[in-house]
């Protein structure tokens, strides 16, 4: 395939970006949209030219570091995938492509298409744990959990942080995110006992951290590569409001 790609380039945070025209040949529909950017940057590298910056890691859909706005959707044109599982045969001959990194205020741009996403690090840190004695860890059958709970828990857990429910929210909302980390804990025996204080405090630093709230119109799900539920953020707003009555 013979593409015409145009992607954003930004020297750093404080610098003005623009989108920058390249053309490539010889692309095969077999490669991952990924490997169609490492052949562009060793094209620029044999150029003597800076390469195009974005974060990676494991490629397989499982780190959440991957994430670009592909022709103004998270993470490309499919439902429910990251970008490394993205593949080029979703793409025709002769196609224009824009690429951009996740756009919210609480997501800077550090170089090109490569963000700052430790916000979510410091909403995880605000309360994104539970306070456990010290000592022999307890006999695992000690503390029987009902299947359906374990499942419901591990569902929400199964988040992987990639940030494209921000991206895709018109508010910038990191309300599936934050719900996902809470929910996951607060279904379970060990996370009930802080889970009031864990929902006051994450929701606060989400705030904090300049996220939008919540717009409902179900963005966050459709994108998501997790298929993580909205009806987590539900989940949120009942513990956060318990908090209020119990105060």
């Amino acid at each position: 395939m013979r593409l015409k790609l145009k992607i954003w380039r930004q020297e750093g945070r404080d610098d003005y970006g623009k989108l920058v025209s390249y053309e490539l040949d010889n692309v095969s529909e077999h490669m991952s949209f990924l490997e169609m950017l490492d052949m562009l940057n060793e094209q620029l590298i044999s150029k003597g030219e800076r390469v195009i910056e974005f974060d990676h890691d494991c490629r397989e859909g499982i780190c959440g570091q991957c994430g670009v706005m592909i022709n103004g959707r998270a993470h490309g044109p499919l439902r429910n995938t990251t970008t490394c599982q993205l593949h080029m045969r979703s793409f025709k001959d002769g196609d224009t492509i824009y690429i951009e990194p996740f756009r919210a205020t609480a997501f800077p741009v550090i170089r090109d298409l490569k963000i700052d996403r430790s916000s979510f690090d410091r909403i995880i840190s605000a309360g994104g744990y539970i306070s456990a004695g010290t000592g022999q860890a307890p006999e695992a059958n000690s503390i029987p959990i009902p299947h359906e709970t374990a499942e419901a828990a591990f569902d929400a857990a199964a988040c992987i942080g990639c940030g494209a429910c921000v991206a895709t929210c018109k508010n910038s909302s990191a309300a599936l995110f934050t719900s996902a980390k809470i929910t996951h804990l607060a279904l379970l025996p060990q996370g009930k006992i802080e889970a009031q204080k864990r929902a006051k405090s994450m929701i606060a630093q989400m705030d904090t951290e300049g996220f939008g709230h919540c717009s409902n119109t179900e963005a966050c799900e459709v994108e998501c590569p997790q298929e993580i539920s909205v009806l987590h953020i539900a989940r949120m707003n009942w513990e956060f409001n318990k908090t209020k009555l119990n105060t």
